[in-house]
């Protein structure tokens, strides 16, 4: 997807040492989650008692599951005849243009994980053996990543594919003699792409970077690497999802030389008036690009709760007003002219249900916006980068 050309305030944008100066948002900050002394498999968004939960929920024909997981085998992604298509070098313009590669890696990466929750589900071996298949494929293949898309494809694939080795190590009994290897794609060629994060960029870049580096960190147990992505996710949260409470403006992007209110109106895509708890970074942008910060606040969440640190108490206000910010508009109500010049540009995608899960299943807030567009969305399924079949995984689930 397209990064959006910033006007020349933002076209200034260096990376510095440190962070700005002070903003308003820093007083809800706080020290990065540390990694587990033992990381806990599978964990990555879905953990082994919410499987459970889906495996039971679909063969008892339970709705909206069962609905969702034909959803998700009768795509194109759930075919059992799908052939990977590795390359060794996949390079990835702005909007993907050039797109060598960029389409076929992001896909192969969703169908790994598509056959992998297919596998855990129906106990046929068949689609563990495809999820492996496509897996090893490019394990055996790519060697990088080049051109200006790079970091933000490679955050994309990168945050699926262990999603999916998670499920397939830690669960399939038919043995996969290539994980090492794997492992080693992850730790060599996505990560070091991932894990230094994209200050200077929109802000769902490093939200699905830090995304990424986590979910490859919990992989292969890389315990620095883990504690360094959720440090990059807790400085960018509170520069992404603004709340009054913070004060006249959202904070300053962290480790940019952001640190002017004119740079951050420039940055915040023209937006001057902060009125609304739940804003985005890229409200006035565009719907789709938040719903991806959206999203990924909540997957990093959602590992690392299943981690052993939970971070939805320090992060419950920020996601819930945001997911009911953007639904609010989504759901049809009138757009006030002090925001986004009167119009948004909606589109935010199957991006709630991990969200609305976790603040409303399990901790019991009252989210109706949310529901709303939620509900009358299921079951949600994929957008084709690297939000997939959130539906079945996470609708309803309390565990």
């Amino acid at each position: 997807m397209r990064t959006g050309r910033l006007i020349a305030a933002c076209l200034l944008v260096t990376v510095v040492a440190t962070t700005a100066p002070a903003a308003a948002g820093d007083a809800h900050r706080r020290q990065p989650a540390a990694a587990p002394a033992r990381f806990t498999h599978p964990g990555v968004l879905v953990g082994a008692a919410q499987l459970a939960f889906v495996r039971t929920k679909v063969q008892a024909g339970a709705q909206p599951w069962k609905a969702a997981y034909e959803q998700m085998l009768g795509s194109a992604y759930g075919s059992l005849s799908r052939t990977p298509k590795p390359r060794a070098v996949v390079e990835c313009g702005s909007g993907s243009q050039p797109n060598h590669g960029c389409t076929d890696e992001r896909e192969d990466a969703i169908a790994a994980y598509t056959h992998a929750l297919a596998w855990y589900v129906s106990r046929d071996a068949r689609h563990a053996e495809k999820a492996i298949e496509l897996m090893d494929a490019w394990s055996a293949t790519i060697k990088d990543h080049t051109n200006s898309n790079a970091p933000l494809q490679s955050g994309w694939a990168g945050s699926v594919w262990p999603r999916a080795a998670e499920i397939v190590k830690y669960t399939y009994d038919g043995g996969w003699p290539r994980s090492g290897r794997f492992a080693t794609m992850l730790r060599t060629v996505y990560l070091p792409e991932v894990i230094n994060g994209a200050p200077s960029k929109n802000g769902n870049w490093e939200l699905i970077m830090a995304e990424a580096a986590q979910a490859i960190a919990v992989h292969v147990e890389d315990r620095a690497g883990y504690d360094k992505a959720v440090g990059i996710f807790e400085d960018r949260v509170p520069a992404y999802f603004y709340l009054r409470s913070d004060g006249p403006q959202p904070a300053y992007p962290p480790r940019t030389s952001i640190d002017t209110r004119g740079e951050l109106v420039a940055y915040w895509h023209g937006q001057s008036a902060f009125s609304w708890d739940g804003l985005a970074q890229e409200t006035c942008r565009d719907f789709g690009h938040t719903g991806y910060g959206v999203a990924s606040v909540a997957h990093v969440a959602e590992t690392s709760r299943l981690q052993g640190a939970d971070l939805y108490p320090w992060l419950k206000d920020r996601l819930r007003h945001a997911l009911g910010f953007h639904t609010r508009y989504e759901n049809g109500a009138a757009v006030p002219s002090s925001l986004c010049g009167g119009t948004v540009k909606k589109g935010l995608g199957p991006v709630t249900e991990v969200g609305y899960n976790a603040l409303h299943t399990r901790m019991g807030l009252d989210l109706p916006s949310t529901r709303q567009y939620t509900e009358s969305r299921r079951p949600q399924g994929t957008e084709h980068h690297y939000v997939a079949w959130e539906t079945l995984t996470h609708a309803e689930n309390p565990s």
